[in-house]
């Protein structure tokens, strides 16, 4: 196995399941939320970046 070369960028991807619902909240690393039932839908989302990806909005 090889290590990621230093400095170089790191994406985090974040899938929650909402208890006591069959949902799947995701967070992409860029921001973009997103929810879903199939973990196979919700994962090609995901790794689809950044095709459907729109981060939050942020109020001024």
């Amino acid at each position: 196995m090889t290590g990621r070369p230093p400095g170089a960028p790191r994406e985090i991807y974040r899938i929650d399941w909402l208890p006591g619902t069959d949902i799947l909240h995701g967070i992409c690393h860029c921001g973009a939320e997103h929810t879903a039932q199939d973990p196979v839908l919700m994962w090609e989302w995901m790794l689809g970046h950044p095709a459907g990806h729109r981060p939050p909005r942020t109020t001024a």
